[in-house]
């Protein structure tokens, strides 16, 4: 299952309202370490899909949610799980912590 675009519009459903955890991938297009991490997360989407949805916000075209959520730092992942924010994780990984951190955290 590929990752999922959100927007502003469409967090409430997307993210707070999944029935099934959520990591978001708070990102931008001018985001070197974003974009470096970006097939490490599609991997992880398709590895991890039964279990965890994994969606990536633009910050530049979405200024909402990233600034109700204190977004100052990029990439920035956020595991949402029943609507909340459960974890978090800053910066770039490679593709193993990011999966031994997510599986440690759903």
């Amino acid at each position: 299952m590929p990752t999922v675009a959100v927007t502003d519009a469409s967090f409430q459903t997307d993210v707070l309202e999944s029935d099934k955890p959520v990591l978001v991938d708070f990102w931008a297009e001018w985001c070197g370490p974003c974009k470096m991490i970006a097939p490490a997360l599609e991997e992880l989407s398709d590895e991890m899909g039964e279990q965890v949805t994994i969606a990536k916000m633009d910050i530049m075209e979405n200024t909402g949610v990233p600034g109700q959520m204190g977004v100052q730092s990029i990439p920035y992942l956020v595991l949402f799980k029943d609507g909340k924010p459960a974890a978090q994780m800053r910066g770039a990984a490679p593709k193993g912590q990011l999966k031994s951190w997510l599986e440690g955290e759903l």
